[in-house]
């Protein structure tokens, strides 16, 4: 068998590598950043779809409700920790059917809106959006924005913990911990 000639490819790293383990990491904050992860996760896919509470709220389209959940991901995989630009649209439509909104937040619905149909491609959306909706936001209305994706997140993860906790099986008695008990033949 011959001997394999090893070659070792530089990249232009010039990093050493560390020998020593992170001292920040402990195991408590290893499981914490396993729970968060689970919840982070099962946030993306379960947690309910928040809307403004209106007799309008069954009237949302399924096509906006289906993209849901890929517009959460993208925001996650974008490192931000509020709703997604969709869930704003998803909130605001039975507001909008209500009654006229004031001037700031009927541009933030419709750049939302714009933005949610250049997502997921919406080509006839598109080219009417564009013509009513703005370019882009002013400061004020970004921070309006920014407070209310931030609002509609948390009552989603609020909501998704009050429903995790209530579907919670309950063990009836204490639970048998050896294996003689839990094998045991009739």
């Amino acid at each position: 068998m011959e001997k394999q000639k090893m070659v070792q490819l530089d990249f232009g790293f010039e990093l050493e590598p560390t020998n020593t383990p992170n001292p920040k990491l402990t195991a408590k904050s290893v499981k914490k950043a396993q729970s968060d992860f689970v919840l982070d996760f099962m946030d993306l896919l379960q947690s309910p779809v928040i809307v403004y509470p209106s007799q309008w709220q069954d009237a949302l389209p399924k096509d906006l409700l289906n993209n849901i959940t890929m517009a959460r991901m993208l925001t996650k995989l974008r490192g931000e920790h509020m709703a997604s630009l969709t869930e704003v649209v998803a909130y605001m439509m039975p507001r909008t059917y209500e009654a006229p909104m004031p001037s700031e937040w009927v541009k933030i619905y419709t750049w939302c809106g714009l933005q949610y149909a250049k997502t997921f491609k919406k080509d006839g959306q598109i080219e009417v959006m564009e013509e009513i909706a703005p370019k882009q936001l002013s400061e004020y209305e970004m921070s309006l924005l920014k407070r209310l994706r931030i609002w509609i997140y948390e009552k989603r993860r609020k909501a998704l913990k009050v429903s995790m906790k209530t579907s919670m099986p309950k063990l009836s008695g204490p639970s048998p911990n050896n294996q003689g008990e839990l094998f045991q033949k009739d």
